[in-house]
């Protein structure tokens, strides 16, 4: 059994849902350190210059848990999201197949990050037909950190075979993987192509810019430039 894990993520790129679709189960790491500055509370859509940020606006204390972080709702972001993905997608293909899944979830009143990333996440999954089971982290109760956190974690949903990220080369401790009689492969993740709005492709936007442009295709698309997962050297 192949599990993929990764912190939960505001309306991720194309490669998260790559790799929750290649593993047989994805475990939503949410009781880790949250990251500033990263993608846990933002992402990127096209528009007519390029792309734009789409910010989720924190309450943030160092050390809080990615579970802990709540949402500034003093700022206006929701009216100001939808209003970006209606102005910046409104034509393209799909749109109005999901427009109204996004103006019900942005006048839902939400307190904590995690619960919009993960409502996000597990509608996109659907919408793009992915069968691998999800589950999240904090019901393990972990409290080993970083490789030993990953290896109790392959432990507890019984996977002999851990998918990581292609980045993870560099600190992944592929020794204890071994004792622990765990495989390691990578990713190795390589962006479609697709017909996009405004000119010039621009890749590594937020999957919904995928979505929206291409629909039910959405899946077929990612697998069919899929490089073969490699094991580690």
């Amino acid at each position: 059994m192949i599990v993929g894990i990764h912190q939960p993520q505001y309306l991720p790129y194309i490669g998260y849902f790559d790799k929750i679709d290649r593993a047989d189960i994805f475990v939503l790491l949410d009781d880790v350190q949250f990251k500033k500055n990263e993608w846990q509370n933002r992402n990127r859509i096209k528009n007519a210059q390029g792309w734009q940020w789409l910010t989720v606006p924190v309450l943030y204390r160092f050390g809080e848990n990615i579970s802990e972080v709540k949402i500034n709702n003093k700022i206006d972001w929701k009216k100001k999201h939808l209003t970006s993905l209606i102005t910046n997608y409104s034509k393209s293909e799909c749109f109005k197949e999901y427009r109204a899944f996004f103006e019900e979830t942005y006048t839902k009143d939400w307190e904590r990050l995690v619960d919009i990333n993960m409502y996000l996440i597990y509608y996109l999954i659907k919408q793009l037909k992915i069968k691998t089971e999800v589950v999240n982290s904090a019901k393990f109760k972990i409290k080993e950190e970083k490789t030993d956190r990953l290896i109790a974690i392959c432990k507890e949903v019984g996977a002999d075979t851990y998918l990581s990220g292609d980045g993870a080369r560099d600190y992944l401790e592929i020794e204890k993987f071994k004792k622990a009689n765990i495989e390691v492969i990578f990713q190795r993740f390589k962006h479609p192509t697709y017909n996009q709005l405004y000119g010039e492709f621009e890749p590594y936007m937020s999957v919904i810019d995928l979505l929206f442009n291409c629909g039910s295709r959405s899946l077929d698309i990612i697998r069919n430039h899929r490089e073969i997962q490699i094991n580690h050297r």
